[in-house]
């Protein structure tokens, strides 16, 4: 109860009993086992539904060794792809597993680092 409830004395003061107040916290205490059981079993039922949604939305992309691959236009990018003069090609060396691949330039320089398969697409010559 709030201080103004006590002090303007309103229904739920003048009908408050403390012995069955005593009793509903001890209810709600034996109850609080299955409420966070149930609370468990609906966040992996959430999680389930939701990694369900994200594999049917999703395009599982895999290339080989030696497939040229292009880099992804991002969001960002999409008003200055239209003024690139030449398109950056990458072949792929190695592939890592989960997506990940290891480039290289077409004249063979290394990239240094990994990309994943979400932001490459393939190149059709």
């Amino acid at each position: 109860m709030i201080p103004v409830e006590r002090q303007e004395s309103s229904p739920r003061f003048q009908g408050f009993v403390i012995e069955e107040s005593n009793e509903g916290i001890k209810v709600n205490l034996d109850l609080l086992d299955e409420v966070l059981y149930l609370a468990r079993i609906n966040s992996k039922a959430l999680k389930r539904r939701v990694e369900l949604r994200h594999k049917t939305k999703t395009k599982p992309r895999s290339f080989k060794v030696i497939d040229l691959v292009m880099q992804k236009d991002q969001p960002y990018q999409i008003e200055k792809s239209c003024l690139r003069s030449g398109l950056a090609l990458f072949r792929v060396v190695e592939v890592l597993g989960n997506g990940a691949y290891k480039l290289e330039t077409l004249e063979g320089g290394a990239i240094p680092r990994t990309w994943n398969a979400t932001n490459l697409k393939y190149y059709f010559s």
